[in-house]
């Protein structure tokens, strides 16, 4: 009786999950991604554990955040020799720090790594091949930092833990065999927005080693246009659709807002438009990249209610895009590694202008086959990943190992 029930649960929870699933928007994959049928594949699978998460939840048996954490850290990687790995905490902060084991006559590089999922999912242990990758490769000191997750810990809890252990592993980075002068930060997706965000941080801290680098892979760093280029062109490419990229976004700083009037700009007040259109504007992307069908979106009148409500969104915490000059002229060294079917890819080209503009050196990887979430999936060998991720991360490694 008990296998009986067992069976029709499994059977009645993956009927769900697929009705979910052709609930979600449907994908289209540009012939210029190659592996299109293994994305395809991937697609489907998010969207079916997408789909069954909100089942589960709908019906009591575990939250619909806690299962898709659980799902992000199911396929840890093997033990590792070569490296000596220790949990720790950086004041309230907990990290996980990866050191090669073989000996090295000098202090090494620092890289401080933020890990992606929008503010309320991915971990450590979700990172883990990814800090082991850079560690190796790179003879580095990693420290991956495990800030609290919305929606226990709401925005900008996430971004005051990784200030915090920042600002810890500056001062104390000789304790831990590490150049005070060759720190590094770095983060993918959300990861990459808390990047720029506590760079931006720590331009005036006198007080503090100043920061080697940033890195930033295909960052989220703006909330004043859903429009440009590449929201238009990659709205439907996996994995990181436009729909899909503001609904995570408001659970993250836990908002209930109509999409369609974000998609219209009806956020985005009349003073607002004004002071970051020198920032944040089609006219700033290169041609090249507008050639795909983008046409220019008309502008609608601002909600009043709106605006008040999603006036956090334009802190540059969230959107580090939107900092005065007077920061951004201070920032380190840049490397922006962007992917061509990502509708973040103007994030990243918009910020790189800014960056050039003020001085600041810039290394740009433009990866041309490349999706939102490529290099992470790179690091799951060749069933899940893909050759664009993987030249993405020798980029990144090559980058490191200059600095």
């Amino acid at each position: 009786m008990e296998l009986l029930l067992a069976i029709f649960l499994t059977v009645l929870t993956g009927i769900v999950a697929i009705a979910f699933y052709y609930e979600h928007p449907k994908a289209e994959i540009p012939h210029g991604i190659s592996e299109r049928q293994k994305l395809y594949a991937l697609h489907y699978c998010i969207n079916f554990g997408l789909g069954l998460a909100t089942f589960l939840d709908k019906v009591g048996i575990i939250s619909e955040v806690h299962l898709l954490r659980i799902i992000m850290e199911t396929i840890p990687p093997f033990k590792d020799k070569r490296l000596l790995i220790k949990d720790l905490r950086f004041e309230r902060v907990k990290v996980r720090i990866y050191q090669p084991k073989t000996s090295n006559n000098s202090q090494r590089r620092g890289i401080l790594y933020f890990h992606g999922g929008v503010g309320w999912l991915g971990s450590i242990r979700a990172y883990e091949r990814t800090c082991r990758y850079f560690c190796r490769k790179t003879n580095s000191v990693v420290v991956c930092v495990g800030y609290r997750l919305a929606p226990e810990h709401p925005f900008p809890a996430q971004f005051e833990d990784c200030l915090t252990a920042a600002i810890h592993f500056l001062r104390t980075a000789q304790d831990h065999g590490v150049d005070p002068s060759r720190i590094v930060v770095c983060g993918d997706s959300s990861g990459g927005t808390l990047t720029a965000a506590v760079a931006q941080a720590l331009v005036n801290r006198r007080d503090l080693p100043k920061l080697r680098a940033q890195i930033l892979i295909y960052p989220f760093l703006q909330c004043v246009d859903f429009n440009l280029p590449s929201y238009q062109q990659n709205e439907k490419v996996p994995i990181l659709l436009k729909e899909r990229t503001l609904v995570l976004g408001l659970k993250y700083v836990n908002e209930d807002l109509c999409l369609e009037e974000l998609f219209k700009g009806c956020h985005v007040s009349e003073d607002r438009r004004l002071k970051y259109q020198k920032w944040v504007s089609p006219d700033y992307i290169p041609l090249e990249f507008k050639t795909r069908g983008f046409k220019p979106s008309p502008i609608y009148p601002p909600s009043k209610q709106i605006c008040e409500v999603v006036k956090s969104m334009f802190d540059p915490v969230f959107s580090p895009l939107l900092a005065e000059d007077s920061v951004i002229a201070r920032l380190p060294e840049t490397f922006i590694l962007t992917c061509e079917f990502d509708v973040l890819r103007d994030d990243g080209l918009l910020y790189k202008k800014r960056l050039e503009d003020h001085g600041i050196k810039v290394t740009w990887c433009h990866l041309q086959e490349g999706f939102h979430g490529t290099v992470f999936f790179a690091l799951f060998g060749r069933v899940v990943g893909f050759r664009s991720g993987t030249k993405g991360l020798e980029k990144i490694v090559n980058f490191l190992r200059l600095i």
